[in-house]
C-alpha cells in the first residue's frame, strides 16, 4: 500500500465508497501544492493553477466512485489536473505565455510601447505556495534538479512547447515518471510519448546552447548578500551600486511592456530615465519561483503613500546578477496579494 492510498483503505475493505469526504480532504490538503504547481508549469499563470487545481478536486470528489484502486490515488489526481490543462490550454487563442515577444530585439534608451494587455504574460510563483523542495525530489526518470524545474527561466522555456510535449516532458523528466507510466496517463503509446519527449527536448536544446536553462545552485550566503546589496541600491535610488551588481551581459525583462535589455550599458540608459520620476522606495524580500526576489513600493513626488509597484525575480550567477525579470504597473501591482502583500 503507498502513502497515497494509505488513507483511503478502511472505506475500501467495507465496501463504502472509495473516499469519504474526511479522507478526501487530508488527502488533498497533502496533495495541494504539488498540484497546483503542475498546472503552474503547465498553464503559466499562477491565477489559471489556481482555479484548475480546484476544479481537479471538484471532479475527483464527483468521479470518486470511479476510482478502481489498481493506481495510486495521487497518479489519479495528476491524470485529472493535465487532463484539465490540456483542455485548458485547447481553448486558449494561444498556447504559451511569454516573458518575451519572439523577434523583439533589445532596446535601448526610455520604453516608449507602453503595457501590452493583450499578450499572455509568464507570471511569477511565491514560493510560500512550493511544495517541500527537499522532500518532493523527483523520481528516477527525472532529467532536472526539483529546484531547477521551479526557476522562472525554465517555466519560460517549456511553454514553446506545444502542450502534449509539454506535459508529456514535465511528467517524465521533471516528476520522473517512465514513459510507460506517462503513457499510461496521457493516452497513447509508449512510443508516442518517447517520440514527444524527443521532440520537447530537441526545441529546448535549440533554444538553450547547454540544452537547458542556467542552472542555479542551492542559495548561499553571497547570495543573501546580493539581495541585500540590491534592496539597498533602490533604496537609495544609487543606479551606480544598481549596475555595479548586474553581469555585463545581463538581461532585464518588465511585464506587460514589450521592451526588453541586454547589457549594463543599455539597462543603465533604461533606468537613467525612470528613476527621478519617483520621490523614492521601499523595498520587501519575497521569494519567487526559488529564486531571490523584490517587492518594490514607490511614493511619488506629490503623494506620500507608499504603493505597489513592481515586482522582482533575481537569477543570480556566480559574477552578479544574470536576469532581471520586473513585473511593473499594471500587471506587477495586480501579483502583490498573490504574495501576501498589501497594495499599500
Amino acid at each position: 500500500m503507498t502513502d497515497a492510498q494509505a488513507p483511503l483503505e478502511p472505506a475500501r475493505q467495507q465496501g463504502q465508497p472509495i473516499l469519504d469526504r474526511l479522507a478526501f480532504e487530508q488527502f488533498t490538503a497533502t496533495h495541494r501544492r504539488e498540484l497546483k504547481l503542475h498546472c503552474y508549469r503547465m498553464m503559466g499563470s499562477l491565477h489559471e493553477a489556481d482555479d484548475l487545481v480546484q476544479d481537479t478536486f471538484l471532479r475527483a470528489w464527483r468521479a470518486r466512485s470511479e476510482f478502481d484502486g489498481r493506481g495510486s490515488v495521487r497518479g489519479w489526481l495528476y491524470t485529472i489536473a493535465t487532463n484539465g490543462c490540456l483542455n485548458a490550454l485547447k481553448a486558449r487563442s494561444r498556447a504559451d505565455r511569454i516573458l518575451q515577444q519572439p523577434g523583439q530585439p533589445p532596446s535601448h534608451g526610455h520604453a516608449t510601447g507602453g503595457p501590452v494587455a493583450e499578450v499572455a504574460w509568464l507570471e511569477p510563483y511565491p514560493d510560500a505556495e512550493l511544495p517541500d523542495l527537499v522532500d518532493g525530489d523527483p523520481g528516477p526518470e527525472a532529467r532536472y534538479e526539483t529546484r531547477e524545474a521551479v526557476q522562472l527561466a525554465f517555466v519560460a522555456a517549456i511553454q514553446v512547447l506545444p502542450p502534449r510535449q509539454r506535459a508529456s516532458l514535465l511528467l517524465s523528466d521533471v516528476l520522473g515518471w517512465s514513459a510507460v507510466e506517462t503513457a499510461h496517463l496521457l493516452g497513447g503509446s509508449t512510443a508516442s510519448i518517447n517520440s514527444a519527449l524527443q521532440r520537447a527536448r530537441a526545441t529546448l536544446a535549440a533554444r538553450y546552447p547547454q540544452g537547458r536553462p542556467m542552472r542555479r545552485s542551492q542559495p548561499n550566503p553571497e547570495e543573501g548578500l546580493l539581495l541585500e546589496r540590491y534592496m539597498q541600491a533602490w533604496e537609495a535610488a544609487n543606479l551606480d551600486g544598481f549596475i555595479e551588481l548586474l553581469r555585463k551581459d545581463a538581461t532585464y525583462h518588465m511585464p506587460p511592456w514589450r521592451e526588453w535589455y541586454q547589457g549594463r550599458e543599455a539597462i543603465r540608459g533604461f533606468f537613467d530615465t525612470v528613476w527621478a520620476n519617483f520621490g523614492g522606495f521601499r523595498t520587501v524580500a519575497i521569494g519567487a519561483n526559488a529564486q531571490p526576489a523584490v517587492a518594490v513600493y514607490a511614493r511619488s513626488h506629490h503623494d506620500a503613500t507608499w504603493r505597489a509597484h513592481s515586482l522582482h525575480v533575481i537569477e543570480p550567477a556566480e559574477d552578479g546578477i544574470a536576469s532581471l525579470t520586473v513585473y511593473v504597473g499594471p500587471l506587477g501591482p495586480q501579483l502583490f496579494p498573490a504574495f501576501g502583500l498589501p497594495p499599500a
